[in-house]
């Protein structure tokens, strides 16, 4: 690639929803990437051929085209696996997103193996995806559930989670990055400290798989939920990683074809990994797609799109610092320096909805509303937010116009409230 600082105008063209109007008569200005990435052309080009020229199911079939439609499939697994420096491709269990990823760790692990009084521990900043499913099991297994608070920058409480971590903690499940603080939470810190105790660590990696390395190993971690969407992949695929050790331990989650080795009137026997954990016919377009997604990134360089997304957020919170009233939850670039390229903020007596709104007349899409965090938003005592978030396609003339409408959009709304 050219040089960093060059990224949106090489990408944008690979997108072509970036490159159209909406219902303004602007160009869309898209700001709303930890919600849903864009596809680029590449990706659709290549959903497009399989459709048109290997539609089979996959596994099953002894004919040329399923043996290609399996061929490609299995090659995502592969670049997924590598792209998280994995151990095995058998570590990598497709799922239709990050919250059924969750699911099935909470379900098969959790449900078989947590026991009456044992902690689960959580932090405040939690997506919903990665509450419910253990509250569900919790109350099932008749376990503790705990919160982890922030502390006054917006970032994890080290101290609080160091005093909520026990010998009754089994698991610590955290979101790698905010989808609403941007913090980048110090994960191979608190892996070492939970396996001081004995506890398994889970990570939610939505919002950090698109925008920096990681590796499972390094990490240390146990589990890995990700999801497609958020790396310019396809909706409906997502994938959890585990190790190989603990799924094959594990009970599938699902059953039916496919994740079965034999089945006999009362009884049925498992596949091996990682088919035990994936029953019925995949979702194998998407998975195709998202193959290309990865390459593409990966022709990119996930070091480079690190780099400069830490430019642009420095940028953008530059920029909406200087705006009175508006307050930013989540600590600056300073504080945080992996901090994800995003900025939840909200404006006193006015409502992000509103603001969203008038700025979505203009040709802007962000998010408002809690974000998926409801105990977050409490915590911190306010209802709603409003959310800008980028990523390497984003440019500085984005960030400005962006400013400018929102700041004649306050306006508007402090006269007319």
């Amino acid at each position: 690639m050219d040089t960093i600082q060059n990224f949106p105008e090489i990408t944008k063209k690979d997108f072509p929803l970036l490159n159209k109007n909406l219902k303004s008569s602007e160009q869309i200005i898209y700001l709303d990437h930890a919600a849903t990435t864009q596809k680029p052309i590449q990706v659709l080009e290549k959903i497009n051929e399989y459709y048109r020229n290997f539609n089979a199911n996959v596994h099953r079939g002894a004919h040329q085209l399923s043996a290609k439609a399996t061929e490609e499939f299995e090659n995502s697994r592969y670049l997924i696996s590598k792209f998280i420096k994995a151990n095995s491709t058998k570590e990598i269990i497709f799922t239709r997103n990050a919250t059924e990823a969750i699911n099935l760790a909470a379900r098969s692990w959790g449900e078989s193996s947590l026991k009456e009084n044992d902690e689960i521990l959580l932090s405040i900043m939690e997506h919903h995806s990665n509450i419910v499913p253990w509250q569900m099991v919790a109350a099932k297994n008749n376990c503790k559930l705990k919160f982890i608070g922030i502390d006054k920058n917006g970032k994890l409480d080290l101290d609080d989670f160091k005093s909520k971590l026990t010998s009754r903690t089994k698991l610590v499940s955290l979101v790698h990055i905010s989808n609403t603080l941007g913090c980048c939470n110090p994960i191979k810190e608190i892996t070492k400290l939970a396996k001081q105790k004995g506890s398994l660590v889970l990570i939610d990696a939505c919002q950090s798989l698109a925008h920096q390395k990681l590796d499972v190993n390094d990490l240390n971690i146990d589990f890995l939920a990700g999801s497609g969407h958020k790396l310019c992949g396809p909706t409906g695929i997502g994938f959890l990683w585990s190790r190989k050790e603990i799924l094959e331990k594990i009970p599938p989650l699902f059953g039916g074809g496919e994740m079965i080795q034999d089945v006999f009137e009362e009884t049925s026997t498992w596949a091996d990994l990682p088919h035990k954990f994936e029953a019925g016919t995949p979702a194998i377009a998407e998975a195709i797609g998202l193959a290309e997604a990865i390459n593409y990134i990966n022709t990119i360089g996930l070091s480079e799109i690190h780099e400069y997304e830490k430019n642009i957020t420095k940028y953008l919170f530059e920029k909406l610092s200087a705006i009175e009233n508006v307050e930013i939850i989540g600590p600056s670039p300073e504080i945080d320096p992996e901090r994800a390229s995003l900025a939840t903020f909200y404006v006193k007596n006015i409502h992000s909805n509103d603001i969203a709104e008038i700025l979505d007349s203009k040709g802007i899409c962000i998010r408002s509303g809690h974000h998926c965090c409801q105990p977050l938003h409490r915590y911190i005592g306010i209802k709603s937010t409003a959310r800008i978030s980028m990523n390497f396609t984003t440019n500085k003339e984005e960030i400005d116009m962006f400013i400018e409408k929102l700041k004649d959009t306050i306006d508007f709304l402090k006269i007319n409230s």
